[in-house]
């Protein structure tokens, strides 16, 4: 208690070291100030009793609170004094929240708006609501790992979080088909991880990757050239952004190929098919692989309903059987690359729900799959030494890791 009394003391000390003489009102504030808790989420939680629950659906944030006890007046009230701090419109159907109470009266609310942040509400005048952010740490992680079933499956069971494929996907959406991964193909990854209460809540930055296809190492590098430009590259110092993306859908698989002798799923007839089907469920996102002009927004029979891109003098592309375009998409319309145009369906004559994706070069039809695309503007010259010396920090960093792994390995075995 001596040191508490002591610690109090000194902080209103500290306070009116420049002043000549505070006034006694101000002595006892300052003491009250210092000697109250600082509580987590500016209430203590502790003295109260709580209720959990989840956002109903049809619930609204009135009727959420006549719920917990509050009065339609009061409810009215409180949604006026926090309109500028939460919007009752954004409330959402599953989001948890925890009311507390004091002998039966609803004293405070906390409303979990992510996983995150959550908006808490003082529920007796005068009210009040402020936002509460939950510490988040970033942590350094390394991933190797070598795909024997799917990458999907191998990244699940070496502990990996799934969101570190949409990254790896985004990043070597130019180089890797990741539809035609084959079994022994290999990432080794250096990335960061957002974490909140012990769960990952996004992959921050992938800063170093290495993807290994037989015999073949694609390096990639993460280097911020500060021009708010690309940030991703190969050893080269070449960008892995290229002209066209590989697949203009995310991740999902390949269900046939391009031919020009493929028996037609439904009129049983040979004939060609030069496109790749990828096969996804209904309502799946639909990007064009390149900047470019909408030729055509319409259903064209067996195709369905078509979108035509022509991206230059060279290659034009057509997304079939959409089960709709994107809002607003018309003929004549600039679109850049990976904005979403239409979404998976099974328009036309198909089978079922998937994108048919067809690419010409100069008039002539050409597998996707084997599209080759040249990489855009290179790493400044000014920059070369700073980004050759990242890589090389990135790659003794990974070779590190391998080592001391290696040799844990073989002491398990001794």
């Amino acid at each position: 208690m001596r040191k508490f009394t002591t610690a109090i003391l000194t902080a209103v000390f500290m306070s009116f070291a420049s002043c000549s003489s505070p006034s006694s009102e101000e002595v006892t504030q300052a003491v009250e100030e210092a000697a109250a808790p600082e509580y987590e989420m500016g209430f203590c939680a502790d003295s109260l009793e709580v209720v959990e629950g989840k956002v109903k659906s049809g619930q609204f944030f009135s009727n959420l609170l006549g719920g917990l006890g509050m009065s339609q007046k009061d409810a009215y009230d409180l949604t006026m004094a926090c309109d500028s701090v939460f919007d009752v419109r954004t409330l959402r159907v599953g989001n948890d929240y925890r009311a507390y109470y004091s002998l039966d009266t609803l004293k405070y609310l906390v409303y979990d708006r992510d996983r995150a942040s959550s908006i808490v509400f003082a529920c007796q005048p005068p009210y009040d609501a402020w936002v509460y952010e939950k510490p988040v740490s970033i942590e350094s992680r390394y991933a190797d790992v070598t795909i024997n079933s799917s990458l999907w499956n191998d990244m699940r069971d070496a502990g990996v979080s799934p969101l570190l494929i949409l990254s790896l996907s985004d990043i070597y959406a130019w180089t890797i088909d990741f539809f035609g991964l084959q079994k022994g193909d290999r990432f080794r990854v250096l990335y960061d991880e957002k974490i909140c209460d012990g769960e990952v809540l996004a992959v921050d930055t992938v800063r170093y990757a290495v993807f290994t296809h037989g015999n073949e190492d694609l390096p990639m590098i993460m280097f911020d050239q500060k021009d708010g430009g690309n940030i991703w590259w190969n050893e080269k110092g070449e960008s892995m952004r290229k002209a066209f993306l590989k697949a203009p859908l995310q991740y999902s698989r390949i269900s046939s190929g391009f031919s020009y002798a493929r028996k037609h799923p439904v009129t049983r007839k040979v004939q060609p098919h030069t496109g790749v089907d990828y096969a996804a469920p209904k309502g799946t996102p639909v990007m064009s692989i390149g900047d470019g002009t909408v030729t055509s927004v319409k259903y064209e029979g067996a195709g369905g309903n078509t979108v035509r891109i022509r991206h230059n003098s060279v290659y034009s592309t057509a997304y079939l059987h959409l089960s709709k375009y994107a809002k607003g998409l018309k003929a004549g319309q600039r679109v850049r690359q990976g904005e979403v145009i239409g979404y998976v369906g099974s328009t036309g004559r198909s089978t079922g729900p998937h994108l048919d994706f067809r690419v010409w070069k100069n008039g002539t039809p050409i597998n996707p799959l084997k599209m080759e695309s040249p990489p855009a503007e290179p790493i400044k010259e000014e920059n070369r030494d700073m980004f050759e010396e990242a890589a090389a920090k990135y790659k003794a960093r990974i070779d590190t890791i391998q080592a001391r792994s290696f040799v844990e390995v073989l002491l398990d075995r001794i």
